[in-house]
């Protein structure tokens, strides 16, 4: 899927998105736009590894038998 087609799907034209922008720009100013641009686009490839991640079955652990270990016998008495 294309950016374009993305956009269109949601019925965003070029003045919509100038817009946003506009409004991005005075909401966050223009010296943080790139670290949230980066920030944005880390978090989507991120998103997309996990989820083709998740897609590929994962293997089952082999099952280890639990091992209990033995409580050392405290002995009251006289010696």
């Amino acid at each position: 899927m294309t950016s374009t087609s993305f956009f269109a799907a949601f019925g965003l034209g070029m003045p919509e998105l100038i817009i946003i922008l506009v409004i991005l720009l005075v909401l966050f100013g223009g010296s943080k736009l790139p670290g949230l641009a980066k920030g944005l686009g880390q978090s989507i490839k991120e998103f997309k590894k996990s989820s083709k991640d998740d897609a590929e079955p994962e293997p089952e652990p082999a099952k280890t038998p639990e091992v209990k270990k033995a409580e050392p016998t405290v002995r009251h008495g006289s010696n």
